[in-house]
C-alpha cells in the first residue's frame, strides 16, 4: 500500500462529512487535503483509542518527533510520507502541525473547560489551524481568506461539540463551558446523566446561536475573488449548518441521548449543489 493509498483508506473509513467535500477537487489538491485529513485522524485516534494516559502521551510525543522528521525530509509514517510533497508545494508551516498535536494533548489534560476563552484555544488548535492549512491547499489570492478559514474552523468545532454532547458525556467529557452551565442552572451531573430539560434545551440553543454567529462571520470575511477556490469550505458550511439547524428543529436537548446526523445521499446532494452554485 502506498502512502497515498493509506491516506485515502484512512479518510474513507472515517465516514466524515469532510470526505464528501473532497470528492469534487482536482486530483492533486484532493490527494493533498486527504493527506492532511489523514494526519488529523491519526492524532485524534490516539486520544480516542488509547485508554492509558501515559501511552497516549508517548504516542503524541512520537507524532511531534515525526513532524520534525517530516520537515527534515526524513518521514517514517505513511501519512507524513504523503505529506512531504504537500508541505513543500503549499508552503505549510511546521508550527501549525505541532499546534494540532497540542490541541490533542489538551484532550488528555482537560475534560472540562471553565469558560469560553479556554475552549477557544482548544477549538483554534484542533480546528482553526486545520482550516488555515486547508485554505492554503485550496489556494487564495486575498489573505483575508485565512481569517475566513480560522472562523469557519471555530464554527465547525462548535457544531461538533453540540452534536456530540451526549457521546462526550459518556466519556466523562464536557466541552460546554462550566460557567455557561451555571448560568442556565445546569449541573455537570445533568449532562453526565443525560437529563433532558427545558434548561438544557435553552443552553444548547445558546451554543447553536454562537456557532451560527461564527458561520455568518466567516462567510462575511470570505473575499469574492476566493469563493471559487474555497468551495470545499462552502460545502462543509452547507452540510454543517444543515445539521445544526436539524438539531435545533428536533429539540436541541435530544443530543444528550441520540446522535443526529445527515444521510450519505443527502450529504452528497448538498456537496454537489453547493459546488455547482460556486462554479462561476
Amino acid at each position: 500500500m502506498t502512502p497515498k493509498q493509506y491516506c485515502q483508506e484512512k479518510a474513507a473509513k472515517s465516514g466524515s462529512s469532510f470526505y464528501y467535500s473532497f470528492m469534487f477537487l482536482p486530483k492533486q489538491k484532493r490527494e493533498a487535503i486527504t493527506a492532511l485529513y489523514a494526519f488529523c485522524r491519526e492524532v485524534d485516534d490516539v486520544v480516542d483509542e488509547c485508554t492509558e494516559l501515559k501511552v497516549a502521551q508517548v504516542k503524541l510525543a512520537w507524532w511531534k518527533d515525526e513532524i520534525r522528521n517530516l520537515y527534515q525530509n526524513k518521514p517514517i509514517h505513511p501519512v507524513t510520507k504523503a505529506l512531504e510533497p504537500v508541505i513543500k508545494q503549499y508552503q505549510l508551516s511546521e508550527e501549525h502541525f505541532l499546534e494540532i498535536i497540542d490541541g490533542m494533548e489538551m484532550d488528555l489534560n482537560f475534560n472540562r473547560y471553565e469558560d469560553f476563552k479556554q475552549l477557544q484555544l482548544y477549538c483554534y488548535r484542533v480546528a482553526s489551524v486545520v482550516g488555515i492549512l486547508s485554505a492554503q491547499i485550496f489556494g487564495f489570492k486575498n489573505r483575508k481568506t485565512l481569517k475566513f478559514a480560522h472562523d469557519l474552523g471555530m464554527a465547525f468545532q462548535l457544531t461538533n461539540i453540540i452534536r456530540d454532547v451526549g457521546e462526550d458525556a459518556r466519556r466523562n467529557r464536557i466541552y460546554i463551558p462550566l460557567d455557561e452551565l451555571a448560568r442556565f442552572n445546569i449541573t455537570e451531573e445533568d449532562i453526565l446523566r443525560s437529563r433532558e430539560s427545558e434548561a438544557v434545551k435553552k443552553l444548547l440553543e445558546n451554543q447553536i446561536e454562537r456557532a451560527e454567529t461564527y458561520y455568518d462571520k466567516a462567510l462575511h470575511e470570505l473575499p469574492a475573488e476566493d469563493k471559487k477556490s474555497q468551495r470545499v469550505g462552502l460545502i462543509m458550511t452547507a452540510i454543517y449548518r444543515t445539521l445544526l439547524r436539524e438539531i435545533k428543529a428536533d429539540g436541541a436537548e435530544k443530543v444528550l441521548n441520540a446522535r443526529i446526523s445527515l444521510g450519505t445521499l443527502r450529504k452528497l446532494w448538498i456537496s454537489f449543489s453547493t459546488w455547482v452554485k460556486h462554479l462561476a
